[in-house]
């Protein structure tokens, strides 16, 4: 398993420390409740860009035959005038504007694909890959921490996508 102290990459938006109040505010707007393990992370940076993983995929998905990225992860940010990428709280703005399924909370992605908290069938989310544009979505994790479980860091993994053509 990763090392918590040595997953975080830049803090390239300058995001504030993690409080109880933000946390509390993030669970109550989004009517869920966090994995421990993503807030124990987010207590050490709160979000931005990670040290560089992909998780490895038995399913291919627009990425990749064999993996996805992990090259950040959204924090929380309670600032509206904060400008960020990697903000928890924009969920909301960003399920509706792609028209994404309900219960998610949105971890990484860029419009036509993300990586988020399903919280569909039930309190402990699984985590999933949401191709919007093909109208797919690919299991990931059965639980957040099997998700973080099964990072490899980017420069040690060999992809099927690297691997010659004979």
């Amino acid at each position: 398993m990763i090392d918590k102290n040595d997953f975080w990459g830049s803090n390239y938006y300058n995001h504030p420390p993690l409080s109880e109040e933000v946390i509390e505010l993030a669970e109550s707007r989004l009517q869920v409740k966090l994995p421990g393990s993503y807030v124990d992370l987010l207590r050490v940076q709160n979000g931005g860009y990670t040290s560089g993983f992909v998780h490895p995929m038995s399913e291919p998905t627009r990425w990749s035959a064999d993996h996805v990225p992990v090259f950040g992860l959204a924090g929380i940010v309670s600032d509206p005038d904060h400008k960020t990428t990697f903000n928890l709280l924009e969920t909301e703005y960003m399920t509706n504007e792609w028209g994404l399924p309900e219960r998610q909370v949105l971890l990484l992605g860029e419009g036509h694909w993300w990586i988020s908290l399903d919280y569909r069938i039930g309190e402990t989310p699984s985590v999933l890959w949401i191709d919007v544009d093909n109208e797919k979505q690919v299991l990931i994790a059965r639980s957040f921490d099997e998700f973080l479980g099964g990072l490899v860091p980017e420069a040690e993994f060999t992809s099927v996508d690297d691997l010659p053509v004979e």
